[in-house]
């Protein structure tokens, strides 16, 4: 007999198949008993009609529990009222292990209860309908990349020095030496791009962040691109063709787990180029006429960012920020030195930054001055610094965090839901 998963049953209509899988509900009504079985693909009912089924198939279903597991044998039978599409007639099963009474049940729970048994928690729907968004969202990410001639080249979680300021490293012992949790692969995909025209980074990154903000992990996966002969012009193009390509190939793939999650999907249908632009100046005139508190010069937190998003229908880039708040290899506007050449892309909906770039300082002097500026110890950068020795071009490129991003499109209160398992300040466990 063929082995099926839930997802596959429209291939195998009116045919006997075998599925794998654990309890995820059950109920009697007289001689008939449904059971709702989940295998990771999706969770279909199975019907047992006393009768039809042997003697033992319906004994044996009162001893199932929660989260037993079984291998359970049934006709796909077509059903216009299943969420899947089919349900199973039952022709016999075999238990495999009879679970303990399982610890999270139909009732309310707490999120530090939930996130203590999140090894459990991850079974249930809506969890499952997550991680499996955020899957193929990163499938997305890939294959844009790997499509469009990128390079993959992994960054070192290890390194020397900080690369988005001092305050948010984490510091371990490295063989009698300090070394520190990496940030951001940005300055080693700098390096990789002189070598290979157009890269990618992707891995996990580290922020010693006192935030118990929803935004904000101590620890996630970041994206970054890199491209030699970038502008930030060039820049926006990719971010916005990136966006485009990701967010539209998860709402033809996931159609099932957001409705799991009841998302309204209308605003990311919508994510198609070009997406607005403008200056940081412009979005300070913009708040002062929403009656928002600004003053230029500042960065701007979710009030702000929420109220620009809310004056467009898709994401929208904002650009040309003050470089006294921008980090030390961003270049400055030719045109207006007190402004950096870095740009924000900022989601609707209230859910603030979900890339963050711009174009690097490809001068040499200019670099050293600015490590200098910022008390940066110039020994831990000179394999930097010879990047601008050693055919130095413009270049730009920006960094996407993967479960800001997917809270986004999944249209979640809070990020942690979006890592399998998150790492927050007092969150280490399990």
């Amino acid at each position: 007999m063929v082995v099926a998963t839930v997802r596959t049953l429209a291939a195998f209509e009116g045919q006997s198949v075998e599925l794998r899988g654990w309890v995820y509900s059950k109920r009697s009504s007289g001689k008939i008993k449904f059971l709702n079985l989940r295998d990771g693909s999706d969770t279909v009912q199975c019907i047992i009609v006393k009768g039809v089924a042997p003697d033992k198939v319906f004994e044996d279903f009162d001893k199932l529990t929660q989260e037993s597991s079984l291998t359970l044998c049934g006709k796909v039978r077509k059903d216009a009222r299943s969420k899947v599409g089919f349900e199973i007639d039952v022709e016999n099963f075999e238990i495999v292990h009879i679970a303990e009474e399982y610890p999270i049940g139909p009732k309310e729970h707490g999120p530090d209860f939930l996130l203590g048994n999140r090894h459990l928690w991850l079974r249930s729907n809506r969890p499952h309908a997550v991680i499996k968004i955020r899957a193929r969202f990163i499938k997305a990410v890939r294959d844009f990349f790997d499509n469009d001639g990128f390079t993959l080249v992994d960054a070192p979680i290890f390194t020397p020095a900080a690369c988005e300021g001092t305050t948010t490293l984490f510091e371990t012992e490295y063989f009698g030496e300090k070394a520190y949790l990496t940030q951001s692969g940005q300055l080693y995909g700098e390096a990789a791009a002189m070598a290979f025209g157009k890269i990618y980074c992707f891995g996990p990154t580290f922020r010693a962040e006192k935030s118990k903000t929803r935004r904000h992990l101590t620890e996630f996966w970041m994206v970054e691109p890199e491209v030699a002969f970038n502008d930030l012009d060039a820049n926006m193009v990719l971010a916005e063709r990136f966006l485009e390509y990701t967010v539209q190939s998860v709402l033809k793939d996931c159609r099932r787990e957001l409705e799991i999650l009841e998302r309204k999907t209308e605003r990311l249908e919508n994510v198609k180029a070009p997406f607005p632009r403008i200056s940081y100046d412009e979005a300070i005139q913009l708040l002062k006429q929403k009656n928002v508190p600004c003053e230029w010069g500042n960065d701007f937190g979710s009030p702000e960012e929420t109220a620009l998003a809310e004056s467009f229908d898709r994401p929208v880039f904002v650009h040309r920020f003050p470089a006294a708040i921008k980090a030390f290899y961003m270049k400055h506007d030719p045109n207006n030195p007190k402004v950096a050449l870095g740009v924000d892309c900022l989601a609707p909906e209230g859910y603030g930054e979900i890339i963050g770039g711009g174009q690097r300082e490809e001068s040499l002097q200019i670099l050293k001055g600015r490590i200098e500026t910022h008390g940066l110890p110039e020994s831990a950068f000179q394999w930097y610094l010879d990047l601008r020795r050693y055919g130095s071009v413009p270049h730009a490129g920006f960094g996407l965090g993967i479960e800001r991003t997917v809270s986004w499109i999944c249209g979640l209160e809070h990020l942690r839901e979006a890592s399998p398992f998150p790492r927050m300040i007092h969150r280490i466990y399990p």
